[in-house]
């Protein structure tokens, strides 16, 4: 196909940058705005460094004092008595697992229940609960302890899992719901209503539309609740105690009895005169610190995942 070729005239697109000096814009310390933005970054990034040393001196301490006594007995056996050597803390670990899991199974649902509400609801009740939510968030983790055995423990007539686990669920909630809401409204609105467009009621919407949606965030502040209700001692005092024996009994699980636990068998055993039961109690610590650090490890990778969706 032949072309015809332009016998006009072509302007040329003038320059919007023939007038710049370039060499005005280049980095130079002797500037005044550029040696203040180097000596901000450089004290950001000092105050960082000397931030993170605690964190890393107590994580070097935990690995150097407590890793010497990782051993396959230590999480087979039970507590050593005063003066004996040896034992472990494997009651203490089942103990910690049962608790903070039934905690989870109490928690999790009324938690859930009321993120959707209050995502859905825009009334004075919503607001008193979203209110009261954020403050339980700074809620003494004690004053948990001393309401579950109020209600728990001095109603079941002794100290047992289940009275740790209804302290802990009380811990839980605030940062499930919240963390649960927000996950609900980031979920875009053209979803909710296409599925309304549909013909779906407004429970089906909740149930296949809005939850699977956000399940990535709401499992984030899941993972974050249970980080820190694994690391409470205060709490499980009042209400699990401790016990140097298994949580199993003839093969089944008696959950209303005295229950050990990591937090409290680092509380008991680092105050002791003992050598033997301190170096358990570092052992303790760090297997503690693992568990923390792997919940919350989860949630951050849940919740990239939803930011990347």
């Amino acid at each position: 196909m032949a072309t015809i070729p332009f016998k006009g005239n072509v302007e040329e697109i003038p320059n919007p940058f023939a007038g710049v000096d370039f060499g005005q814009l280049e980095r130079s310390l002797r500037r005044p705005r550029t040696l203040a933005d180097f000596a901000l970054n450089s004290f950001t990034t000092l105050l960082t460094l000397v931030a993170l040393v605690p964190l890393f001196s107590v994580v070097l301490m935990l690995l150097w004092r407590g890793g010497r006594r990782l051993g396959t007995a230590v999480f087979t056996s039970l507590p050593p008595a005063p003066l004996e050597q040896g034992g472990g803390f494997g009651n203490a670990i089942v103990g910690t697992l049962v608790i903070v899991g039934m905690a989870t199974l109490f928690s999790v649902p009324f938690g859930l229940l009321t993120a959707v509400y209050l995502a859905q609801a825009k009334t004075k009740v919503a607001e008193g609960v979203r209110f009261c939510a954020k403050v339980l968030t700074g809620f003494p983790s004690i004053l948990a302890g001393v309401f579950a055995y109020g209600a728990i423990v001095l109603a079941t007539g002794g100290f047992s899992a289940v009275a740790g686990a209804v302290a802990l669920s009380v811990l839980m909630l605030p940062t499930i719901i919240l963390t649960s809401e927000d996950a609900i409204r980031m979920v875009p609105s053209r979803m909710k209503e296409a599925a309304i467009g549909m013909g779906a009621t407004q429970t089906q919407t909740v149930w296949m539309v809005l939850l699977p949606t956000a399940t990535p965030g709401i499992l984030t502040g899941v993972m974050l609740a249970i980080a820190r209700a694994a690391g409470e001692t205060a709490p499980l005092i009042f209400t699990a105690l401790f016990s140097n024996y298994w949580l199993l009994e003839h093969g089944k699980a008696n959950l209303m009895q005295p229950t050990a636990s990591l937090a409290v068998l680092i509380y008991n055993f680092a105050g002791m005169p003992f050598k033997n039961q301190v170096q358990l109690a570092w052992a303790a610590a760090l297997v503690l610190v693992l568990m923390v650090l792997a919940a919350n490890l989860i949630g951050q990778s849940l919740s990239s995942k939803q930011v990347q969706q």
